[in-house]
């Protein structure tokens, strides 16, 4: 039985929480499929499906950090099947115009393939980012 070399799924999704966490938009990009599909959740305000990691970090990682101060997805806990990975995590921050603080429970799917996230789907309760930056 050989050793692989690739990183498991759950390592894959790992780096790009803290290349998220750290701003390191070349580092993310560096998880992510050329192909990727990546579904920020109806009624959140970057709702809908972005795609290439180029599309995502613009759409969705350049947004965020000119709303919201310190927008930081914490990682909590991981649930893996095969190439599922499923993360119960929190978001915090702090938005810009309204000075209101943001801590919201979600859930985060990822499908990790050939070692980079083909698939992203959130899942968080909008109301709650609606209402911090209203």
């Amino acid at each position: 039985m050989g050793l692989s070399t690739e990183a498991s799924p759950a390592d894959v999704v790992r780096r790009q929480y803290l290349a998220s966490a750290a701003g390191d938009l070349e580092a993310l990009r560096a998880t992510l499929a050329p192909d990727v599909e990546w579904t920020e959740m109806a009624g959140f305000p970057l709702a809908g499906t972005y795609r290439t990691p180029q599309g995502v970090t613009k759409n969705v990682m350049e947004k965020l950090g000119v709303e919201w101060e310190d927008w930081i997805a914490h990682d909590d806990t991981y649930v893996i099947d095969g190439e599922n990975v499923v993360v119960l995590a929190r978001y915090t921050a702090n938005h810009r115009a309204t000075g209101k603080s943001l801590a919201a429970r979600v859930a985060h799917h990822f499908v990790v393939r050939g070692g980079l996230i083909v698939r992203f789907e959130q899942f968080v309760d909008t109301a709650l980012v609606r209402d911090a930056g209203t």
